[in-house]
């Protein structure tokens, strides 16, 4: 069986809050250099290399799509991929509002994506690997649960729950 691989397209949001998020951290290092004295001290030279380092680091970390092969999802990024086992596996629905009044515990708001770990009334603590809220698809686990937002949301649902045990 070949892997099926689910896009994941970015809201009008996150493309905001991204362009934004990497206009700030471009312009920041563009300013200081114009204000540079003559030796720049440690802190300075760190000041201006910062930002683009944040800047590669959200890109590097940022979500490709999705792909299901056998009992593993794959999350895609940029020349690598995060695997989660489906072990154990007893809830996938889609849920537009899984993310509403989420609280970043650690992780990324906005750079690339919503990525890392979050919390809310209705899921609790969560991992999310999501780029268009609207898309989310809640998978639960004993003891964790994880928000995708793939393309198709109905689809990635269906296909996960055959996976179901």
């Amino acid at each position: 069986m070949h892997p099926v691989v689910f896009q994941a397209p970015w809201s009008r949001q996150l493309k905001i809050i991204s362009l934004l998020s990497a206009a700030l951290l471009l312009a920041i290092p563009v300013i200081l250099l114009a204000k540079s004295p003559q030796t720049p001290s440690l802190l300075f030279s760190l000041a201006i290399a910062l930002p683009p380092v944040i800047l590669l680091l959200g890109a590097g970390f940022s979500i490709r799509g999705y792909s299901l092969d056998h009992n593993r999802l794959q999350i895609l990024r940029p020349g690598w991929k995060t695997s989660i086992s489906l072990e154990g596996l007893h809830e996938a629905k889609a849920d537009p509002a899984a993310m509403q009044g989420s609280v970043r515990i650690f992780g990324n708001s906005g750079l690339f994506g919503y990525i890392g770990l979050f919390q809310n009334k209705p899921l609790g603590r969560f991992r999310a690997f999501a780029t268009d809220q609207q898309k989310a698809v809640v998978l639960r686990f004993p003891g964790k649960t994880l928000v995708i937002t793939p393309d198709n949301p109905a689809r990635m649902v269906e296909m996960l729950r055959q996976k179901i045990e």
